[in-house]
């Protein structure tokens, strides 16, 4: 299936989302959520209002959505779920260091974010493996 990436990055005063792999799809918001929102707006505003022959192929058709973050980005989105302490306990990165990461104090070195994702996604799959 075809993916369309999208990178989402946090500024000063709202989330900024567009497509890394399409010319054209950008959008907005306050919160993570918002800005994806926008981009399925421009998705649709750009299906709408062009030609056939003008919409990117991507569009055509079947595609997914994947979503990338800045290592700040996700750590201020996702600090309303996960704590310091579970992001420490997970990733075996202090909680101070952490914290550095999300307010943009310090930045990652690629292993340390390479960590964090893979801490991540093996927390995603244990879950995944959940019964209840």
């Amino acid at each position: 299936m075809k993916q369309i990436k999208i990178i989402i990055e946090r500024s000063i005063d709202l989330y900024c989302s567009y497509a890394g792999n399409v010319d054209g799809i950008y959008g907005a918001g306050d919160t993570v959520e918002e800005a994806k929102q926008s981009i399925l707006d421009a998705i649709e505003i750009i299906k709408e209002i062009n030609r056939p022959e003008n919409i990117p192929k991507i569009l055509n058709g079947n595609y997914e959505l994947i979503y990338k973050f800045d290592t700040q980005s996700f750590l201020t989105h996702y600090l309303g779920i996960f704590t310091t302490a579970a992001l420490e306990r997970i990733t075996g990165i202090s909680q101070q260091q952490i914290s550095h990461y999300a307010t943009g104090l310090k930045k990652p070195r690629q292993t340390q974010i390479k960590k964090i994702e893979a801490a991540l996604h093996n927390l995603g799959s244990e879950l995944m493996s959940v019964k209840l």
